[in-house]
């Protein structure tokens, strides 16, 4: 009785993306196993038992998320062995952002998996480096016709980390940084600006008009 109440719940937890964050979160709820002799007894099965949850809520939530250049995650890991294994693996890392515990032993758990994971992952390679290292600016505003938010954009012609957010919720952090207009927005993900010194570090915050 005890595994079918904890699967139940499980499968009610949910998965979430926040582009601005640049997250896929996922809520997992572990159910203490009531023969356990004490609530203690039963935290750290309870506690995995949670974790697996968000992890599979994750996995199913990245496969759904667009890709700039054209279709999927999941169109892109059925094609690519590679490519599936990356995604998993980033999955797997997926970390902590709030765990909550019950008396009873129970747990509530969210992950997270940054988006930005997903797409070196899809990219099958790290994050490239040149010889001026994150010399570049850290943040580049960029405002830009009808972008979507989706896993991939290449911006300047850099491959670079981005997250999307509607102009009136800029976070502050971001309010002092350079700003750019984009020419246009090309096929396959390619967005067209000039972007002066930034580099494959830099993260661009795109604000689609």
């Amino acid at each position: 009785m005890a595994l079918a109440v904890i699967a139940t719940t499980a499968s009610r937890a949910r998965a979430d993306v926040d582009w601005a964050k640049g997250l896929v979160t996922a809520e997992g709820i572990g159910v203490a196993n009531r023969s356990a002799p004490t609530p203690a007894a039963a935290r750290g099965p309870a506690r995995r038992l949670a974790e697996e949850a968000a992890r599979k809520k994750l996995a199913a939530q990245v496969g759904g998320l667009a890709v700039a250049s054209g279709g999927t995650v999941d169109a892109k890991r059925k094609k690519d062995a590679g490519v599936k294994q990356a995604i998993e693996r980033a999955v797997e890392e997926a970390f902590v952002v709030a765990a909550d515990p019950e008396t009873d032993g129970s747990w509530k758990v969210t992950m997270a998996v940054p988006i930005e994971a997903l797409r070196l992952a899809l990219a099958g390679q790290p994050r490239s480096v040149t010889a001026a290292g994150d010399a570049g600016p850290a943040v580049v505003v960029v405002m830009v016709e009808g972008a979507k938010p989706a896993i991939g954009y290449q911006v300047g012609g850099l491959a670079a980390a981005t997250v999307f957010v509607k102009e009136k919720d800029l976070p502050a952090w971001a309010s002092g940084a350079v700003r750019v207009k984009a020419k246009g927005l090309g096929k396959a993900g390619v967005i067209d600006a000039a972007v002066g010194d930034a580099t494959a570090a830099t993260l661009f915050v795109v604000v689609a008009k």
